[in-house]
């Protein structure tokens, strides 16, 4: 049986070229992921493309702070969609809901009908659903290709027994995707625990930004997130698929 295939998050090119090295199987490319992950540069694509063979699944999140999108917005996340699959994006992450916490299945078509067959992926607004049995059907009938979940917990881990079911629920008409809190020390007991196929996680190391060395200021209120960033370790990529070559 293969091991189950790993998706990693990245912000930039070397971070794809990182998730490679490491055995990644697949990424999915984002910005600001200190918001939860926003919609990157044409750019950053083209530049990830160039640098790595894997596929690129982009996030389409114009802003942080839910999933309840204005008309304006939606018109941005359609335009983003053709603009990163022109780039070479090979799928479009996203996540859209009503009012009531529930999808919002016409405007989760039409960015469907935007991937123009390319992959589609129901993100963890799924894990703010209401009701998670009726959403995945709703999402399934939009025609997504899979759907990322912590099973509405903070952690996969937590929420295992949800994504069990989840996958059961599906029966093979949706790829689950389980992702949240995953590290090489916990990967392989949820992937037997959910009988999921493949997984989702970050592997991100902190690294000095040296031209903050010595400045006292802050551009953000937050100068902790100023004199460092995150990139992608090749160790923690290759410390996961370690662990799943022998699960």
């Amino acid at each position: 049986m293969p091991r189950p295939l790993i998706e990693i998050i990245c912000c930039s090119a070397e971070d794809c070229a990182s998730a490679e090295k490491g055995g990644a199987d697949r990424v999915e490319l984002v910005s600001a992921i200190e918001m939860g992950g926003l919609t990157p540069s044409s750019g950053t694509l083209k530049s990830a493309v160039l640098s790595s063979k894997l596929p690129m699944m982009a996030m389409i999140r114009p802003r942080s702070g839910g999933f309840c999108y204005t008309s304006g917005e939606f018109d941005s996340m359609e335009r983003d969609a053709e603009l990163l699959l022109e780039n070479g994006a090979r799928g479009l992450v996203f996540g859209i809901l009503t009012n009531d916490r529930k999808v919002d299945q016409s405007r989760t078509r039409k960015l469907v009908e935007k991937s123009r067959g390319a992959e589609s992926v129901f993100h963890r607004a799924f894990d703010a659903t209401a009701d998670p049995l009726e959403a995945l059907e709703a999402i399934i009938d939009c025609g997504v290709t899979r759907v990322l979940t912590s099973g509405q917990q903070k952690t996969a881990v937590e929420g295992a027994p949800m994504i069990r079911s989840l996958v059961e629920h599906a029966a093979g008409r949706i790829e689950i995707l389980p992702g949240g809190g995953l590290r090489s020390e916990n990967v392989q007991a949820v992937v037997q625990a959910t009988g999921a196929t493949q997984v989702h996680l970050s592997a991100f190391e902190s690294i000095a930004d040296m031209s903050m060395s010595g400045v006292d200021i802050a551009f953000n209120g937050r100068p902790a997130l100023e004199d460092a960033y995150r990139a992608v370790s090749v160790e923690s990529v290759s410390a996961v698929a370690e662990r799943l070559n022998h699960s």
